[in-house]
């Protein structure tokens, strides 16, 4: 309501009191659960879900505020079966050890980069070079550390649960093309958008403009999903664009060699990104344009950069491109002291930064 009453404001030149409507954390996410649980109803898909399953599915805590976005016929029939009550030691464990992997994500790793990234992007306009690049690389690799550990929580404190939420990220920076990004990166809400945007709009049998122009709608509405501002709508259109450009390379038979695809991609992503986290459009083109200005390669005297952060980034390249991710880690797990100790080291640490830790980055939709 307040982006439109501010849009209302400057374009009519009226003074329109906003509302600041206060919502619970996390809105953004169930109600996308209860979206496709009504359209699924009205479609008849929903039969013979008891009231008490519906109502453990949309209040199931471990995914309720930052995701996956959980479709019904995933989980509701893991409730109704009589196996799910029983007590599983061999779930349990694997439950601590995703959870373990989850907090390192979090606390040890995207945190300290977003304590960089933020203060750096709320000073936009004072940023050198080396401080936008290392500010922007440092965003990119939080948002993916800070949202893919909170998956990994939930997907861990669900096998507890012997219940199996969907994973959300399957490496999403190793993508060479946007459309391959998009099925890594929230694959869940990716899924959520194709099944009831997309097929709403494009059907088998349709014109490739068609196709193309259902793409297009997708990720203005994933733009707008993302936040009520302008910035956020531009980088849903960026993004819709990026896709489609990629579709149609695959419908030419074109493609580039892999290095060259992946590095297009990847600063796509990370500029992209820029737009994601700026205040303005201004800031944003202010940092994009910085990243070229080899004329203002000094630093500003504002601790933006480091060689902390330097080896962070590093660290966090390393583990996105060379290290198997949670899911692939996932496969090769065994209840056994290997493991156990593994957790526990990282659960300690986790534990010991605990007065340093943020909010996940992800609360704000």
């Amino acid at each position: 309501m307040d982006f439109f009453i501010l849009n209302i404001n400057f374009f009519a030149e009226k003074k329109l009191p906003l509302l600041h409507i206060v919502l619970p954390i996390g809105i953004s996410f169930f109600t996308f659960q209860l979206i496709a649980y009504l359209i699924d109803s009205y479609r008849c898909k929903t039969k013979g879900y008891s009231f008490l399953n519906y109502l453990l599915f949309i209040t199931f805590f471990p995914q309720l505020i930052v995701g996956p976005i959980v479709h019904h016929r995933d989980v509701v029939p893991q409730y109704e079966d009589p196996n799910t009550s029983e007590l599983n030691y061999k779930n349990i464990s694997m439950g601590i050890f995703l959870f373990s992997i989850g907090c390192a994500k979090k606390i040890l790793i995207a945190d300290p980069l977003t304590s960089w990234a933020q203060p750096a992007f709320s000073h936009a306009q004072e940023l050198t070079m080396l401080e936008s690049w290392f500010s922007s690389i440092s965003y990119t690799l939080s948002y993916y550390f800070d949202l893919s550990g909170y998956a990994d929580m939930a997907i861990g404190l669900g096998s507890m649960f012997n219940i199996k939420i969907p994973i959300n990220f399957n490496s999403p920076y190793k993508a060479r093309n946007f459309a391959d990004y998009w099925r890594r990166w929230h694959m869940t809400l990716s899924r959520f958008l194709g099944d009831y945007i997309f097929r709403s709009i494009f059907h088998k049998g349709d014109s490739a403009r068609k196709f193309y122009f259902a793409i297009f709608i997708t990720f203005l509405v994933s733009g707008f999903w993302h936040g009520a501002g302008w910035t956020f709508v531009v980088w849903g259109i960026f993004n819709g664009i990026f896709v489609i450009f990629a579709h149609a390379m695959t419908r030419a038979n074109k493609r580039l060699p892999f290095f060259l695809a992946w590095f297009l991609t990847f600063s796509g992503v990370v500029l992209v990104r820029i737009l994601f986290v700026s205040a303005s459009f201004g800031d944003a083109i202010y940092v994009v344009k910085t990243l070229f200005d080899f004329s203002n390669l000094q630093f500003s005297g504002i601790p933006y950069a480091s060689v902390g952060q330097l080896i962070y980034i590093a660290i966090g390249f390393f583990i996105v491109f060379f290290l198997p991710n949670s899911m692939e880690i996932k496969e090769k797990f065994r209840p056994n002291l290997k493991f156990a100790v593994f957790s526990a080291i990282l659960l300690i640490f986790s534990m010991l930064n605990m007065s340093n830790v943020g909010d996940f980055l992800y609360f704000q939709f």
